[in-house]
């Protein structure tokens, strides 16, 4: 005991020297020289150094349960996530983890150098989960959703298992270290999530402008979007992903004497998303793409337009809703397919019955199952909403 009180002394006046020397023994040779060749390879693509960076040791299981050949990356932390874990980052907010597809999205090299700086997962686990107790057991491949969810809120917002002194490289804004105990050191103690903490924040209305009165016919109550998702978004589990690329409205409704201010909200279940704002158009082209994790109870994928306002409430210009079931049936049984060339999986017809202008076919191309859909947009006296669906399923 007396001689580890002696080593704890020596150590006291480099904060974390013991866990920063076994950091750079990890990451040392091998690490070390395969991070020179990738920032140093321009003839590499960017999605071609990734994948080098998932060849590494290190980054072949999940930071967060060990799942093997993760596909999802958290580029805010560093590290490499399967898409069961990469829901409960989304869950998060984006101001704690932004996710993002090793497949499906577009890389520059920039982020591909900020990962290297970061260290993968050996360095963010060193970090995040250095107070780890031995009573409290991290998650496996085949643990529940709660389990899930409780682990990763713990590691990376609430920072239960934090080692404060340990800094690593981050080009993305990090949450305050005042999280952190005022000794430097994070507590051992495993403290009750409090549920309260993790429920949508309401925020206040906008005071109505003078003209509300005269422009009450089309208004409705303006949606409200938070960083923070449901607290239960995390503990769903979830069977896919959606990616939504909101290309095009076309003769959209008047909400500014002559035009008006439109930007898209896409909701699912418990998750939602907005586009940005294009100014002074009723033919807006976002070409936007949003992704979602699609719930086990498999609800519509809901389109909300609006017009945004400064000084009142935002006017609402329509909605639409799209059942995605059958986008991800033809993605699952593409999955057991050995059909290499495009073809057409199937389609969701135009008819009186619906609001499609004309039919969303569902079609495999390049491995990737997409659907596109020209829409009318409901409650509201005009306006089209032109979008493309891809879905991929659990197992990518």
């Amino acid at each position: 005991m007396s001689i580890q009180q002696g080593n704890a002394a020596e150590t006291k006046d480099v904060p974390g020297s013991s866990l920063y020397d076994l950091l750079r023994m990890e990451k040392s040779s091998k690490w070390s020289q395969c991070s020179r060749e990738l920032k140093h390879s321009s003839s590499s693509s960017p999605r071609g150094r990734l994948e080098s960076l998932l060849s590494e040791s290190g980054n072949r299981v999940c930071a967060d349960c060990g799942s093997p050949d993760p596909k999802w990356v958290s580029l805010s932390i560093g590290a490499f996530i399967c898409i069961k874990c990469s829901g409960v980052h989304r869950s998060l907010g984006v101001h704690i983890s932004k996710v993002y597809s090793v497949k499906l999205d577009e890389w520059t090299n920039d982020q591909v150098d900020a990962l290297i700086e970061m260290g993968g997962n050996v360095a963010v686990n060193l970090k995040y989960e250095a107070r780890i107790p031995d009573h409290y057991r991290k998650p496996r491949p085949d643990s529940s959703a709660e389990e899930r969810t409780d682990f990763i809120r713990r590691k990376y917002e609430l920072h239960q298992f934090l080692n404060c002194d340990l800094q690593l490289y981050c080009p993305f804004p990090t949450l305050p270290s005042s999280q952190c105990s005022p000794s430097g050191s994070c507590p051992l103690s495993i403290l009750p999530l409090d549920k309260k903490s993790y429920e949508k924040q309401t925020t206040s209305h906008k005071s109505h402008g003078l003209g509300h009165a005269f422009r009450n016919s089309w208004r409705r109550p303006e949606p409200k979007i938070t960083k923070k998702s449901n607290s239960m978004a995390g503990m769903v589990e979830f069977v896919g992903l959606i990616k939504v690329n909101i290309v095009r409205g076309t003769n959209l409704a008047v909400r500014d004497m002559v035009t008006s201010d439109p930007y898209v909200i896409l909701s699912l279940g418990n998750q939602s998303m907005k586009t940005r704002v294009i100014k002074n158009n009723l033919n807006p082209v976002w070409n936007e793409s949003l992704m979602l994790s699609i719930p086990e109870n498999i609800p519509p994928l809901k389109l909300l337009v609006y017009d945004k306002d400064t000084f009142s409430t935002d006017d609402f210009m329509g909605d639409a809703e799209i059942d995605i079931q059958p986008l991800l049936s033809a993605a699952k049984a593409s999955e057991s397919s050995s059909i290499n060339e495009s073809t057409q999986l199937g389609k969701w017809k135009a008819s009186h019955e619906n609001t499609l202008v004309k039919d969303g076919v569902i079609t495999l191309e390049d491995g990737k199952v997409k659907q596109e859909i020209s829409i009318k947009l409901q409650n509201v006296e005009r306006g089209v909403l032109e979008i493309e669906l891809e879905c991929v399923p659990l197992t990518q």
